[in-house]
């Protein structure tokens, strides 16, 4: 079996594949002073309540955005699992031809996004990924990563929001309904929710149109969605073609699977 570590900011995705399909996920809260031990006996406890040991692992993957917490899951992956996990990292085989400035600067969850896009759907399409920011990228019809947009998350900006100000409460993340809003809580979540529709919507038809410049076969524009919040802000989007949930745990295989002979 695969085990498959994306590990953000705020969260982390954990997915489990057997002969190439998705068993079961999980998604964690990212704790960045858990130590490896802590984090073995964890995922020691989510396996067995699927019914799978330790053992059954033969492979791991991990994607990360955050350096502080590699050494602790390649410590993690050593000691509970008797083996050397496979990082996202410049320089491995993706597929793709990155043309960034600095490839090196692409955050691996973006370039794992991309891999398994543009495989499932095919170029040119734009990524968007609801996660701590959320990032939009994208990619030519000819495999190409050209860059994208990066702006802050939804969850970043209530609690920027909080923070800032001295009497403006914490509220869900849920839409209210309407705009023109009769209290405190509403107001705040329309201006929070819509606002960021607005934001995600603007980007996506600017994106189109300068990635149009650079589809010389003018073929139709793909827009998919993943992370958290992607359910919630598709409701309100105009652009997006789909949801879908598992983007980057996919990603994570396919690269992987790319990879695979060069890290035996």
């Amino acid at each position: 079996m695969l085990l498959a570590f994306d590990v953000g900011n705020t969260n982390a995705v954990l997915g489990v594949f057997k002969d190439g399909e998705l068993l079961t996920d999980w998604r964690l809260q990212t704790e960045h002073n858990k130590s490896a031990d802590e984090y073995g006996m964890m995922l020691k406890q989510l396996l067995e309540h699927e019914g799978f040991k330790l053992e059954d692992v033969t492979d791991i993957v991990i994607s990360t955005v955050v350096p502080s917490l590699l050494y602790t899951l390649q410590h993690l992956t050593a000691k509970y699992f008797k083996m050397k996990a496979f990082v996202i990292e410049p320089g491995i085989e993706t597929g793709l031809q990155i043309k960034y400035e600095n490839p090196k600067q692409v955050g691996a969850d973006r370039i794992v996004n991309a891999v398994a896009a543009f495989e499932k759907y095919g170029g040119p399409l734009i990524v968007v990924d609801f996660g701590t920011a959320t990032t939009f990228c994208a990619i030519s019809e000819n495999a190409e990563y050209f860059g994208g947009t990066i702006a802050p998350g939804l969850k970043i900006t209530s609690d920027a929001l909080v923070q800032k100000t001295a009497k403006l409460p914490k509220v869900e993340l849920e839409e209210p309904g309407h705009v023109i809003c009769r209290n405190t809580v509403q107001s705040i979540q329309s201006g929070l929710v819509y606002g960021h529709m607005g934001t995600v919507e603007y980007v996506i038809k600017r994106m189109k149109k300068e990635l149009e410049e650079l589809t010389p076969s003018k073929k139709p524009i793909k827009v998919i969605a993943t992370g958290g919040l992607a359910t919630l802000m598709e409701t309100g989007v105009e652009g997006i073609d789909c949801v879908d949930r598992f983007l980057t745990l996919e990603g994570l295989k396919r690269v992987y699977e790319k990879n695979k002979n060069n890290n035996l």
